[in-house]
């Protein structure tokens, strides 16, 4: 007969698994914050204002700013 005792994972493997929560979060977030900027240029090209690549680059980067501070 078997045992009932469980099995440790190894920490090479919890550690695996963490990476790859955590890279799944940040293309999570990426993915994120791709729709919303499609959302504000839609926004804004629907009330007449345009966007220049430039301005919505920065807008990005503030928005990522902010997350990691608040991370």
């Amino acid at each position: 007969m078997g045992s009932n005792t469980k099995r440790q994972q190894t920490m090479a493997k919890m550690s695996r698994e963490r990476a790859l929560r955590e890279k799944r979060a940040r293309k999570q977030e990426k993915k994120e914050e791709k729709k919303l900027a499609a959302a504000a240029a839609l926004a804004a090209e629907e009330a007449g204002i345009t966007l220049e690549a430039d301005e919505a680059d920065e807008a990005d980067e503030t928005a990522s700013d902010q997350e990691l501070e608040a991370d």
